[in-house]
């Protein structure tokens, strides 16, 4: 009897080597980037206390109060997996001092994350994010290189069709004043909202106004606008956002219901979505969250950043095979008494950085050269017992099929001279 082999749990994937060369193209794209705005990156744990998530992120965020993996651990911890990335990043900003060895400091992360919320397209429950966290500065500059940054990025990548949407939520005494005049505003509509809706107008009522709902949506456009609670220091500061983007010949539409999830967020919000992802079109949000690392029991920091989700950038990208195989040379080995000669020229290419591959199965001819075509190799290079004899192999160009004798000792600084 064969034994049921065990799959993968729900939510998560494989992400198998045909398309493991676009993460690394679309990693390398970010790190150098990064590298360009003087960012640097930083590693946390894949798992932190518990408290960290709860007391950062929010107790009554979906992310705390439905979607997080946690467990306590044999020592009676109270234990989870990183559900988002900023809150580890301040904790780590906190508990190094990073804070006391640079005014500035711009950080930033590839990592994994974990949430247990419903699958779909483009959403796993491991999934993996890039993003920044700048930490030192209040003013608006601070702001518009990050969003910049975020722009480049995509940009850079090949994304098109992107809209940048920016708001402001103000100072928290500012959207105090905006929680109890939307409460004001909902109360006679409250029958008519969502389930999730009601919840969050008890407990955070400037999430309702993340609904998808149409019929939600239609009721909050006569809602109070929050720019109408703004303080003149929150005004001034938007203002300037939106004159150094201007600057920077940087497009964006003002969207005034536009909030983040996450309960640390003051001031500066933006999201970038694409036409590419249809109803669920966000690949990019953030914003600026000045009391987080003070919550986090660090010194009163101004701080500021975005997350992108990977996946749904790859899944915007669509299907690219440009990256082609890694393959460039393919050596086919013909005889017992070829086999040191292949082994060691394969070796040599190597050492010379020359991605090499050859036939380890001994089979014929046609088959090394049909794995040879297959493999994504631009040069096949064939040695056999007539080669051996000779000294010299034969070097074969895949793409025009022209084929030419190089002696045996000569093949890789002639390889090395080729532009592959």
């Amino acid at each position: 009897m064969t034994k049921e082999f065990i799959q993968s749990i729900k939510g998560t994937q494989d992400i198998l080597p045909d398309q493991s060369q676009r993460w690394q193209a679309l990693e390398t794209t970010i790190r150098n980037t990064m590298d360009t705005y003087g960012y640097r990156e930083i590693r946390t744990p894949t798992f932190e206390r518990t408290e960290l998530f709860a007391r950062g992120v929010g107790q009554e965020t979906d992310i705390v109060s439905k979607e997080m993996y946690s467990w306590t651990d044999q020592s009676g911890e109270n234990l989870t997996l990183k559900p988002e990335l900023t809150a580890p990043v301040v904790r780590s900003f906190i508990q190094n001092n990073l804070g006391g060895q640079s005014t500035i400091n711009k950080l930033y992360y590839i990592d994994a994350l974990f949430r247990r919320e419903r699958p779909q397209k483009g959403r796993y429950r491991q999934f993996h994010q890039f993003g920044i966290e700048s930490f030192g500065s209040e003013f608006p500059e601070m702001d518009a290189e990050v969003i910049a940054l975020a722009m480049s990025v995509f940009n850079d990548i090949g994304l098109t069709n992107l809209t940048l949407k920016l708001n402001s939520i103000g100072s928290p005494e500012c959207r105090s004043d905006f929680r109890n005049a939307l409460r004001d505003f909902l109360k006679p509509h409250f029958n008519d909202l969502s389930e999730t809706s009601q919840k969050r107008f008890e407990n955070n009522p400037l999430r309702v106004l993340d609904t998808k709902a149409p019929y939600e949506i239609e009721i909050l456009k006569d809602a109070p606008n929050i720019s109408d609670s703004w303080t003149g220091e929150d005004k001034a500061h938007f203002e300037e956002v939106c004159s150094l983007l201007d600057a920077m010949r940087i497009q964006y539409t003002i969207e005034s219901n536009l909030v983040r999830g996450l309960d640390y967020y003051t001031r500066t919000t933006f999201e970038i979505t694409s036409t590419a992802l249809g109803a669920q079109n966000a690949i990019c949000g953030g914003g600026r969250y000045d009391g987080l690392v003070e919550t986090l029991g660090g010194k009163p920091t101004p701080g500021i950043g975005f997350a992108a989700g990977m996946e749904r950038i790859l899944l915007a990208l669509g299907d690219d095979d440009s990256s082609g195989n890694s393959t460039q040379v393919y050596i086919i080995g013909l005889g017992d008494e070829a086999r040191p000669s292949v082994a060691k020229l394969a070796e040599d290419l190597r050492q010379n950085n020359i991605r090499t591959n050859f036939d380890p199965l001994r089979r014929s001819i046609k088959a090394q050269m049909r794995e040879a075509n297959k493999s994504g190799a631009t040069i096949a290079v064939i040695i056999g017992d007539k080669e051996l004899a000779s000294g010299q192999a034969e070097i074969k160009d895949l793409k025009t099929g022209d084929q030419e004798p190089v002696k045996i000792k000569a093949l890789v600084d002639h390889i090395n001279s080729l532009t592959l």
